[in-house]
């Protein structure tokens, strides 16, 4: 069976400090290992509203152990959590998690198409909405795909691979993971075909993310926090990519500077050298926190 192992645990717990009775959000519930470690802080006495944009992860949320009459699940994006609250009669909450990378069950499930790992359909939502990783690839011209590889992957070899992927297009669409990879790595120089990771992971990263729209939500959510979080409430962000980084770093200086929250982490959190052995996946995790002030 497949684990998922949650990224710097101890350390979210440790910023975010729930304690009985208290009410936390848990905004990416993923694997749910977060959310799970929160809910035995918090006791029965607590509440955890659980929300993620995919279907499966609510699903197989409830059928864990830490899915309790204290526990709310929701099926949405987490940028929609303010109309959560209200629709639920919730007040703000003591804290907010958001874990942005995507969890072991996504990676694994060669359908979702999020992984190069095994061959599925070329899809990579979150949820069944929208255009697919497939539309992207076969619909947007080469300059507009070379931009989307920049910019959310930092592929530096972007205008190449969207130049070569144009190329292969024309031949007949780019429909699965294993095509797409092999398309990607022939468009590399040959000297860093062989590298520690595969030469198409920034690539793929790069297209999960806008098609999911990922930049925009954190952005979204984390302007609207005072809807979200009470004053003296606790948020946690983990981020997987450097411009997402950014985009929590500079907000968080925002409300710093406006008077209304305080530092928990000056620097980012990295996880340790024996949590990237035993999770390479957490190797690029960042963790940031900020409290409320009252």
């Amino acid at each position: 069976m497949l684990i998922h192992k949650p990224v710097l645990l101890h350390e979210t717990i440790e910023i975010l400090n729930p304690k009985p009775g208290e009410f936390f959000i848990d905004g990416t519930l993923g694997g749910g290992g977060h959310a799970n470690a929160i809910v035995e802080r918090i006791g029965k006495s607590g509440t955890l509203l659980g929300v993620d944009w995919d279907k499966e992860a609510v699903e197989r949320f409830e059928k864990t152990d830490a899915h309790r009459a204290n526990v709310i699940l929701r099926n949405a994006n987490y940028d929609s959590i303010p109309e959560i609250l209200s629709a639920e009669k919730l007040e703000v909450a003591d804290g907010l998690l958001l874990d942005l990378g995507f969890s072991s069950f996504q990676i694994e499930d060669a359908d979702r198409g999020f992984s190069f790992q095994a061959d599925g359909p070329l899809d990579m939502r979150y949820a069944k909405v929208g255009a697919t990783a497939g539309d992207v690839v076969n619909g947007l011209k080469e300059g507009e795909l070379a931009d989307i590889f920049w910019k959310y992957g930092d592929e530096r070899f972007s205008r190449q691979i969207a130049k070569r992927i144009v190329e292969e297009r024309r031949k007949g669409k780019i429909l699965t993971t294993g095509h797409l990879r092999d398309v990607v790595v022939s468009a590399f120089p040959a000297r860093f075909r062989n590298g520690k990771t595969n030469p198409a992971t920034k690539v793929f990263q790069a297209l999960r993310i806008y098609v999911n729209h990922e930049f925009e939500n954190i952005e979204s959510l984390l302007r609207k926090l005072p809807e979200c979080v009470k004053r003296g409430g606790r948020v946690a962000v983990i981020t997987f990519h450097s411009t997402e980084d950014g985009i929590v770093k500079n907000l968080f200086k925002e409300l710093v500077k406006a008077g209304k929250a305080e530092l928990l982490t000056k620097k980012p959190i990295a996880p340790t050298r024996a949590e990237v052995k035993e999770n390479p996946r957490s190797r690029s995790a960042k963790l940031r926190g900020i409290k409320l002030l009252p």
